[in-house]
């Protein structure tokens, strides 16, 4: 799970500047990619251009045509063939397309919210910090860029705190029941008409599972095909609806739930370690459901379409595997570590996941001049930088994981993206915290309260987190979505936002 770093900010421990640098392995990464999932791109232009040469055929043309082949059974067995192996190629090679049909965000009642003086006062109240991580634990609260109206789970806020398993199931089937509750009346779906199910919650995994809760709470059919994802941090969301997309290609004529969440309730840490300390302060309640359909009668009513997903895990390096770890200090308390390499593996997975991802999503005026610049450089060995493409030609929209406010300011400056571009990022972690894997649902909820989603536009949304993993998700809007005509937890005080977030107050060991 991808959060702030909870000491001094110095040159090592800053997001590396990605730009600066471009690994050629990894854009080679990207065309492979292109070609070995895309080949059905090559046929639409030839196929496109028979139609257009046909459509300039006159009547007299078409009537020598058929007076031709009329009379020639070598030349009409050859463009029957030629045609159908065309249309076959394309149809086998072509992916179903994923239309996401509707989205719900969870927004707990009100009794759920803890400002910071709610919670400084329950840290103190559990007389097990020392006054020194007590007092860090209210800075790390003053520049996280969280707000007074997030929301915490009834088991960790009363006194004395009560994290047992009936109250993290208990929070579990609020966030997701409530998520899903709100989806299938807005999307106006039947819950046995879903096929699939997949469920993402990192830190905790029950038996029965998560998913089993489920499909027992709403009765799925028998059939269904149900997976439970645990242990994969923040960027889950995204691997989540990476399997439901896949899963979408082998089942047709089906409906895919996705339910994204993290669990607060038995991941409080309640001992002295600094460095797991920060998870308290930023991890809060929440979480989304998603429905996604292959029905191409669909499209019709559907917000999105899935256009690419593009992972990238670094687990095979040891220092990126062990940057965030959940175990236990030495006193036993159980939490999750946050190492000091962890915005540089940040940096690292980050760039390799963004360089993979330009030859899929960027204009060709951007590619011709990358190339041009780096033939230049390798081939001719000219002494000149290299050229950079600029990422905001290919995206209207932009939801980066809400992971802490350090990580933001960060990727503003590598990315040079402007305050109105990362304003869901900001506000979703003002307003909500940091719900882990749910956050890019509230982002992208917030850009369609404000009125921003037009037909065509398109959304990256990019999330990283343990072990370490970098994914991102490209979707394409099918329409332009009417704020007026939404229900998402923005909707009752959207006018009060963009709000000005406090300047962050540097840390001291």
């Amino acid at each position: 799970m991808a959060s702030e770093n909870p000491l001094p900010k110095s040159p090592s421990r800053n997001l590396p500047d990605f730009k600066l640098s471009v690994k050629l392995k990894y854009v080679k990464l990207g065309y492979h990619y292109l070609i070995s999932h895309g080949m059905y791109l090559f046929l639409i232009p030839l196929l496109g251009l028979i139609f257009a040469h046909m459509s300039t055929f006159s009547l007299h043309d078409l009537r020598d045509l058929w007076l031709h082949l009329r009379y020639n059974l070598v030349s009409v067995l050859l463009c029957s063939t030629l045609l159908v192996f065309l249309s076959t190629l394309y149809f086998l090679t072509s992916p179903r397309p994923v239309y996401l049909v509707n989205f719900s965000c969870y927004k707990p009642e009100e009794a759920r919210k803890c400002p910071r003086e709610t919670f400084m006062d329950r840290t103190r109240a559990l007389g097990s910090f020392t006054p020194e991580n007590i007092e860090f634990q209210r800075k790390i609260l003053e520049r996280s860029g969280l707000g007074e109206s997030t929301y915490l789970p009834e088991a960790v806020i009363r006194v004395p705190p009560n994290p047992s398993m009936a109250e993290a199931r208990k929070e579990a089937e609020m966030v997701m029941f409530g998520a899903i509750d709100e989806l299938f009346a807005k999307a106006k779906v039947n819950p046995k008409d879903i096929g699939v199910l997949v469920v993402n919650c990192s830190l905790f995994n029950p038996t029965p599972s998560l998913s089993a809760m489920i499909v027992n709470h709403y009765k799925l059919r028998g059939n269904i095909v149900s997976y439970n994802l645990g242990g994969m941090g923040c960027s889950a969301g995204l691997i989540s609806i990476d399997l439901a997309k896949d899963l979408l290609q082998v089942h047709p004529n089906s409906y895919a739930l996705v339910v994204s969440m993290e669990n607060i309730t038995l991941n409080w840490y309640f001992g002295n370690n600094r460095s797991m300390l920060v998870s308290n302060c930023l991890f809060r309640m929440g979480g989304a459901a998603i429905l996604l359909s292959n029905r191409r009668s669909d499209r019709q009513r559907s917000k999105y379409q899935l256009v690419h997903t593009v992972r990238t895990h670094k687990g095979a390096d040891d220092k990126c595997f062990s940057c965030v770890t959940q175990e236990e200090d030495s006193d036993g308390q159980v939490g999750v570590s946050l190492s000091k390499e962890l915005m540089a593996v940040a940096g690292d997975a980050l760039k390799t996941n963004i360089t993979t991802l330009g030859p899929l999503v960027l204009p060709l005026s951007e590619q011709l001049l990358f190339f041009s610049t780096l033939v230049a450089r390798k081939v001719l060995k000219m002494k000149m930088k290299p050229y950079i493409p600029d990422f905001k030609l290919a995206f209207e929209h932009f939801c980066i994981h809400a992971g802490g406010r350090a990580v933001l300011d960060e990727l503003e400056n590598n990315l040079q993206l402007s305050e109105w571009q990362m304003e869901p990022s900001r506000m979703t972690l003002y307003r909500f915290g940091n719900t882990s894997s749910s956050s890019l649902w509230y982002e992208l909820a917030y850009t369609e309260a404000k009125g921003r989603m037009r037909k065509g536009d398109r959304t990256w949304q990019i999330a990283f987190g343990s072990g370490f993993k970098c994914n991102s998700a490209v979707w394409k809007a099918l329409r332009a979505v009417n704020p007026a005509k939404e229900k998402n937890p923005w909707m009752e005080e959207i006018e009060s936002f963009p709000v000005e977030v406090p300047k962050v107050v540097e840390l001291r060991k």
